[in-house]
């Protein structure tokens, strides 16, 4: 066990060196490698994700040094048996912290096949691991460079202007830390009033337009500390104190404090802003100002799932709508995910998005639904989908597996995995390299639990057995 412990650390260290240096949290000669695989699959091309290579390293051998088995640097590491693996699942799976319905799915990454499955087609609550649907239809929908912009135009009269939320959480009220940080509103205030100085105006009349997002802006769990009221236009994701992640106290209105916030700045930089910012749609045709956006969405995309941040989660969602044509709603986000999952001809037979956090217990997914979505990410052919497997927490390390995995040891550092926790819901679901070397993608989902500590254990030994495991 010591040993197969070593060789998926040493896997683990190789892959992280090899992919380095990082940026905006997502490895950049991974990503820029990976699309320049791809175009050179494809015979090349202009589309989404074309340009020029990183100096580093290929996609093939990135998922080599995982154990996949892609590319000439792999060798010829045999897959676990479905035997192999039956005969040690199938027990952990009789855990009575488990609830009445438990399913799991475990496929290889090299060749595409599942190697177990108990229940794999069944459909579940999912909770946050929903986030990985969420995640890879905003990737495939957008592509991992874009970004979200939020900006400010003209009115309808001289002196009037309208600052228009364009659907980023992350948008900061404090001052930008970074070139690679979460775009700042004091960027977005210095370059209003330098443009409105040009004008030669002095007195201003500003307003806010969330004219973007369509529906309820409450999720259906009501006020709560786990998500802010779903706004395209917010600071710090509404949250009330100097968190960055997490639960916290949230604004009832946080477009409205955000514009509240703007006219302060504007205010500071000589400006005088007349009244109250008033809530309105500005016009399509309305002359720019001045604009900030977004770290590109591979970054946006690794913080939800490091995280499980569930405001992100919601506004990666209603792009994904916005992209398809769809209203930015719940209904409209949840029915566009699903479309885009079905043009990746993923399995979404009994599939439900209510939302794009998992904090709605009427979502509804299989445990061979998260493994084939991870499989995907997977692909060396589609670097876009990256950011779902590179954000990942890594257990006993990093985001909501950092505390985890202090009785599973076997798992620490070599489970890389997105969690799923409601009242009675467990699930987990990400990627192992086996004993072998061998790089697999797992999900394990049980609903009906009654002891949610106990049910966590159950999952992490579950997920620490496939990593020690070569199952032959």
């Amino acid at each position: 066990m010591a040993g197969s412990a070593v060789v998926g650390l040493v896997a683990a260290a190789a892959a992280v060196s090899l992919t380095g240096p990082w940026a905006g949290g997502q490895r950049q000669a991974e990503r820029a490698a990976a699309r320049a695989d791809a175009a050179a699959h494809r015979g090349g091309g202009a589309g989404r994700g074309a340009g020029k290579a990183g100096p580093s390293v290929r996609a093939s051998a990135v998922l080599a040094a995982l154990g996949s088995g892609a590319g000439p640097a792999s060798g010829p590491v045999p897959p676990p048996t479905p035997d192999g693996l039956a005969d040690t699942l199938d027990p952990l799976l009789k855990d009575p912290a488990l609830g009445p319905l438990r399913t799991a799915s475990v496929m290889d990454a090299t060749t595409g096949e599942q190697v177990f499955g108990s229940g794999e087609g069944r459909a579940a609550v999912p909770a946050s691991t929903v986030k990985i649907a969420t995640a890879v239809a905003a990737l495939d929908a957008l592509g991992a460079d874009h970004r979200i912009a939020t900006r400010v135009v003209a009115g309808r009269k001289p002196g009037e202007i309208v600052l228009v939320g364009g659907g980023d959480p992350t948008l900061t009220e404090g001052k930008r830390k970074d070139a690679h940080g979460p775009a700042s509103l004091h960027d977005l205030a210095d370059r209003t009033a330098k443009a409105l100085e040009r004008q030669g105006i002095e007195k201003v009349e500003l307003d806010y337009d969330v004219s973007r997002y369509s529906g309820p802006e409450r999720h259906r769990i009501g006020l709560n500390e786990n998500i802010a009221p779903v706004s395209p236009l917010m600071v710090d994701e509404g949250r009330l104190d100097d968190s960055t992640h997490g639960p916290a106290p949230r604004s009832g209105d946080p477009a409205r404090d955000a514009a509240r916030a703007f006219a302060g700045m504007l205010e500071k930089r000589g400006l005088e802003v007349k009244g109250e910012p008033g809530r309105r749609s500005a016009d399509d045709d309305a002359d720019p100002v001045a604009a900030v956006r977004s770290q590109p969405l591979s970054a946006l995309v690794e913080r939800m799932i490091t995280n499980s941040d569930n405001d992100i989660a919601e506004a990666l969602a209603r792009q994904t709508a916005v992209a398809a044509g769809e209203p930015a709603s719940f209904d409209g986000a949840g029915q566009a995910v699903r479309a885009r999952l079905k043009q990746l001809d993923l399995p979404v037979g009994g599939a439900h998005f209510k939302d794009g956090s998992g904090l709605d217990r009427r979502d509804k997914v299989s445990a061979g639904l998260l493994a084939r979505l991870l499989l995907r990410a997977a692909d060396p052919d589609r670097a876009d989908l990256r950011p779902a497997l590179t954000g990942l927490p890594v257990a006993g390390f990093s985001g909501t597996l950092r505390s985890r995995y202090e009785k599973a040891a076997a798992g620490r550092g070599m489970v890389r995995a997105k969690t799923g926790t409601l009242t009675g819901v467990n699930t987990l679901a990400g990627t192992v390299v086996d004993a072998d070397g061998r790089l697999l993608v797992f999900a394990f989902m049980t609903n009906g639990t009654s002891d949610p500590g106990a049910a966590q254990a159950a999952l992490d030994r579950l997920a620490a057995a496939v990593a020690n495991c070569g199952c032959r």
